[in-house]
C-alpha cells in the first residue's frame, strides 16, 4: 500500500496558486507525486511539458488539466508560468473523470467561466459566511459539469494510445499501490510480464526517465512530503517508503536532493 498521508486535510476542497506552491518549494511540482484528492490545473500563462502516467506532453496558456486521484504527475514550474491548482476530494453529488484529460480551451467564453469558477470557489474556501463549505462543494460540481462540457465539445487532447503508453501508465499504477513494498524496476517489470530492459527503454520513450529514475524520484518525493508535511520519525518514513534501513534511506536521500532528511524537515 502507498503511504500517502490520509488526514482530514486531504478530504477539503483547496485553491492555490502555482507560483506560490513553487515559493514553498518547486519539488512540490515538478517531481512525480500523487495526490489522494483529485487535481485541476489551469495554465494561465507561460508554457512548458506536464507528466501525467507516464506521459510528459507540452502545455501552455488555456490549458487545463485534469488528474484523478491517485495518478502520479509533475510538471516544469518557471517563473513564466503561472495558474492555479484546484485539490478536489471526492463528493457524492459531483462526478469526475476517471482518467487523464487535457483539455487546450481555444474558446474565450469557456476560458472565462473556468476562470470565474475558480475564482468564486476560492472566495467561498476563503469567507466566513454560513454555509460556505456547501457552497464551496456546489462549485466543484460546477467544475465537473464544466470538465464534461469540454470534452463533448472536443476540447480534449488525449494522447494516441499505444502499446508503450498502455505498459507506463500500467507501471506507475503498480507504483502507486504498492510505494511501501520496497520493490525494484525489475520486480515490477516481471509483474507486467516484459524484461527491465524493456520497461526501462518504454518509459525513456514516454516521458524521458527511465524505468528505476520514475521509481526513485516518486519515492523521493513522497518521503520529502512526509518530512515536510508530517512529524513522523526518520526510521518510521524509511520503513514506510519500504527502504531496507534508515541508513540506506538517508544516503539514497541525499544522493537525491543533497540535503539529508534531518536537514530538509528543518529547512521544509
Amino acid at each position: 500500500m502507498s503511504p500517502i498521508a490520509s488526514d482530514p486535510a486531504d478530504q477539503t476542497i483547496r485553491i492555490a496558486q502555482i507560483q506560490r506552491l513553487a515559493q514553498k518549494g518547486t519539488w512540490r511540482l515538478d517531481t512525480m507525486r500523487s495526490h489522494q484528492r483529485d487535481v485541476l490545473i489551469w495554465f494561465t500563462r507561460g508554457q512548458g511539458r506536464i507528466t501525467v502516467g507516464g506521459v510528459t506532453r507540452g502545455f501552455g496558456p488555456h490549458n487545463a488539466i485534469f488528474v484523478p486521484a491517485g495518478v502520479m504527475h509533475c510538471y516544469d514550474v518557471t517563473a513564466a508560468v503561472s495558474g492555479v491548482v484546484a485539490y478536489l476530494p471526492k463528493i457524492s453529488h459531483v462526478t469526475m473523470p476517471t482518467s487523464h484529460t487535457h483539455l487546450r480551451i481555444r474558446d474565450a467564453q469557456s476560458q472565462s467561466e473556468l476562470t470565474g469558477l475558480l475564482d468564486t470557489l476560492q472566495r467561498e474556501l476563503e469567507s466566513d459566511r454560513p454555509a460556505a463549505m456547501q457552497a464551496a462543494s456546489m462549485y466543484a460540481g460546477l467544475l465537473s459539469v464544466w470538465i464534461a462540457r469540454q470534452i463533448e465539445t472536443g476540447d480534449a487532447d488525449a494522447p494516441k494510445q499505444t502499446a508503450a503508453t498502455r505498459l507506463v501508465a500500467q507501471y506507475t499504477n503498480l507504483i502507486e499501490h504498492s510505494l511501501g513494498a520496497g520493490l525494484s524496476a525489475g520486480n515490477y517489470a516481471k509483474q507486467l510480464g516484459v524484461t527491465a530492459t524493456h520497461l526501462s527503454r518504454v518509459c525513456k520513450s514516454t516521458c524521458g526517465r527511465n524505468a528505476s529514475t520514475l521509481l526513485n524520484e516518486r519515492r523521493i518525493s513522497e518521503a520529502r512530503r512526509l518530512l515536510a508535511e508530517t512529524k513522523e520519525p526518520i526510521n518510521a518514513i524509511a520503513s514506510d517508503l519500504g527502504y531496507r534501513s534508515a541508513a540506506y534511506f538517508s544516503r539514497a536521500f541525499h544522493d537525491h536532493t543533497g540535503a539529508t532528511p534531518t536537514d530538509f524537515r528543518r529547512s521544509a
